[in-house]
């Protein structure tokens, strides 16, 4: 362990510049675009077409790292390519402007998580009783940074206005290419590798015939999708309600805080003691439970009781796809696999599904999340499907 000590503190610090950037800039963007004189239409645009972008620049950033097996190099690129962005975005006003830089930015942002948690995934240990670092750790650390930007942020904009959070982002970002620098580089060869070597297939159609890829696929976008409707109308609800505000950042935190606390200390636990299908299970069942509990009550009481939840819901489903991603998607396709998860799976999901929570809201109030709901409990049956394909690989 002690030789795996120093490439976990660095992954630690690639994370939190990493995460922290996020949260700088995140969520202010909407604020700070709207002062670059964007009305609520062409923000719309704006942030629609970024996530577009990220949509179709994510795989195939991955699949060129995958090509050239320049994990790190890539990285380090896109970031200051990112950063670049961020000091650009001061300069602009106007839709057309605005909307360039974003295209730009959302491009270059789109491949980092990716390819950062392709590496930590390689150099993590692979399985829980074995010697090395846990990737949840260096999530963990991500997760917290995530807060503390958004903290640091918020308070540097209440005193010099939102162009200070570009230049705090831009800060974050230009330190991950140092970052990239000293993690260990993606690990070369593997028995799978060559199997992928010898298939003229692209590869997402390789990533698509593995039935193991496409239920965590398909899970994760149905679990994590049914976080929509909360991230965009669980404050206004709250709000609606009559919940002051530093209320409502204090269920906010305790979400989080449940978020940080799988990571570091109780997902690998939960993984060993039920295995990764079951982890996706008791995610999928803790979402029934808590968004049909944000359908039907807006106490401050019940809401502390089930914020805690998003640990589950979020953390320890993260981990569970992440080591059933790992353990059998060929290596030269691992950034593939992450961009094609991450942001076509359940990002192109997340997108489709805030569209509909926006209907579903203006149409039938907080009853919307029912269908949150029932996005996890159509998991469920995924999940066993998925439990008894890897169980039949295994006997």
């Amino acid at each position: 362990m002690a030789v795996e000590r120093p490439v976990l503190l660095r992954f630690m610090l690639l994370y939190g510049a990493l995460f922290s950037a996020f949260g700088c800039a995140s969520p202010f963007l909407p604020a700070f675009l709207a002062e670059r004189g964007l009305g609520p239409e062409e923000l719309g645009l704006v942030l629609g077409g970024a996530t577009a972008m990220r949509l179709i620049c994510g795989p195939i950033a991955g699949r060129i790292a995958d090509r050239l097996q320049a994990f790190r190099a890539e990285f380090a690129v896109c970031a200051i390519l990112a950063a670049s962005a961020a000091i650009l975005y001061l300069l602009a006003h106007g839709f057309w402007a605005v909307l360039a830089i974003t295209l730009f930015q959302a491009a270059a942002l789109a491949p980092l998580v990716p390819l950062a948690d392709a590496l930590s995934l390689a150099h993590a240990r692979p399985q829980p009783n074995m010697a090395g670092f846990e990737y949840g750790w260096v999530r963990g650390v991500g997760s917290a940074a995530f807060v503390a930007g958004t903290l640091v942020a918020g308070h540097a904009a209440d005193r010099y206005g939102f162009s200070v959070i570009m230049w705090l982002s831009a800060a974050a970002l230009l330190a991950l290419p140092f970052g990239a620098k000293f993690v260990p580089a993606f690990p070369e060869g593997s028995g799978a590798r060559l199997l992928h070597q010898e298939r003229p297939d692209p590869p997402w159609l390789l990533l698509l015939r593995l039935r193991t890829f496409r239920g965590v696929t398909l899970v994760g976008a149905l679990v994590l999708g049914s976080h929509a409707m909360y991230d965009s109308f669980a404050v206004i609800r709250w709000r609606g309600a009559g919940i002051s505000p530093e209320t409502i950042g204090l269920l906010w935190s305790e979400a989080v805080a449940a978020e940080v606390l799988v990571f570091l200390l109780i997902g690998t636990t939960l993984l060993r003691a039920v295995r990764p299908t079951g982890a996706l299970a008791c995610a999928a069942s803790c979402g029934v439970l808590r968004w049909g509990v944000m359908a039907q009550t807006t106490d401050v009481t019940a809401l502390a009781l089930i914020q805690p939840l998003h640990g589950f819901t979020f953390a320890l489903l993260h981990l569970a796809s992440m080591r059933l991603i790992t353990d059998t998607v060929p290596s030269d396709l691992a950034g593939t696999a992450q961009a094609v998860y991450g942001l076509v799976g359940v990002g192109g999901a997340t997108a489709v599904l805030m569209i509909l929570s926006g209907w579903l809201y203006m149409h039938y109030g907080a009853v919307g999340f029912w269908a949150m709901a029932m996005l996890c409990i159509v998991a469920l049956p995924v999940i066993w499907t998925l439990h008894r394909a890897l169980s039949a690989r295994t006997r």
